[in-house]
């Protein structure tokens, strides 16, 4: 049985233990003081991340995916920064997906004691055909929630790599993953409360892992995103200022090689430092790994 008072996001803050009697600008300073523990934090656990990054990218190369699993605050942030990913990164839905306890509805709203069923995560996995060259990351403030350990034994078994993201050192010595990380942001401002600075904690996490991958593959160039999908007005200009800033085109002549590649600015950027037709600048892309260094030296071009 759990000992929910042992953990460390139970555990009450003494910094806030009169929060309720001081002043408003006083009661924002307290959170703001304790949200600033939350990226040292992270800063202790790099390595780790560092790992998951690579573990992630090279289930990418392999067709792999990356599926979150998560309750509550923590299956919200993975479904978050799931759906980031295909407009920034031009990537396919499928390859990060966020699996929240209790479903879609969850998301928006609370599905009560859809995290206590060990089993229920076992079921989505299962649907989504998970394998070897899949990545599965259970988020667990607490450590202790059973959708998501029983999700993350599930994964294991069917030879998936596994990651493992709490804020609970005790709970985490528990459980057998690949990697685990492990932020000690402490006890929250309201005592469990853990949208706050575990909150934080995990989509700082989240967003280096995603990203990290995301650049292992050559999905940027220097820290300029290539590969995004210019469906709006602001990412449609986004890419032109790109073009226009790695190639010096006018922006009329930057709007004109878009076109001619299809509206794909790696393939238009391509075709300005390499000089080739759209044609030939998918085929390098794709003989490289879709990397435009690595396709631009190998060609001779400038990077």
């Amino acid at each position: 049985m759990t000992d929910w008072a042992s953990l460390l996001t139970e555990q009450r803050n003494p910094a806030s233990a009169h929060i309720d009697e001081v002043s408003t600008l006083e009661l924002v300073k307290i959170i703001n003081a304790e949200d600033l523990r939350v990226a040292p934090a992270v800063g202790h656990v790099l390595e780790h991340v560092a790992q998951a990054v690579d573990l992630v990218a090279d289930g990418f190369r392999q067709g792999g995916r990356l599926f979150y699993l998560g309750a509550g605050t923590s299956g919200r942030l993975g479904v978050l920064d799931a759906s980031e990913c295909p407009p920034t990164y031009s990537v396919s839905p499928e390859m990060v997906q966020g699996l929240i306890a209790g479903g879609e509805r969850a998301v928006f709203r609370a599905v009560e004691g859809a995290e206590d069923d060990s089993k229920g995560a076992v079921e989505r996995l299962e649907a989504h055909q998970i394998g070897d060259h899949d990545v599965v990351m259970g988020i667990a403030a607490s450590g202790v929630t059973p959708w998501v350990l029983g999700g993350l034994e599930h994964a294991r078994n069917a030879g998936c790599g596994t990651v493992f993201f709490t804020c609970s050192p005790s709970a985490a010595r528990l459980v057998d993953v690949d990697i685990k990380i492990v932020t000690e942001v402490g006890p929250e401002v309201v005592t469990g409360s853990t949208r706050m600075k575990a909150g934080t904690a995990t989509k700082l996490v989240l967003n280096t892992i995603t990203t990290g991958a995301m650049i292992r593959l050559g999905k940027t160039y220097g820290n300029l995103m290539v590969d995004l999908q210019p469906t709006n007005n602001k990412l449609r200009d986004r890419t032109v200022r790109i073009l226009c800033e790695l190639t010096d085109l006018p922006r009329e002549e930057a709007t004109r090689a878009l076109d001619e590649a299809s509206g794909e600015l790696k393939v238009a950027l391509l075709m300005q430092l390499s000089q080739i037709d759209a044609t030939e600048a998918r085929h390098r892309l794709e003989a490289h790994g879709g990397v435009m260094k690595s396709a631009m030296h190998a060609q001779g071009g400038q990077g």
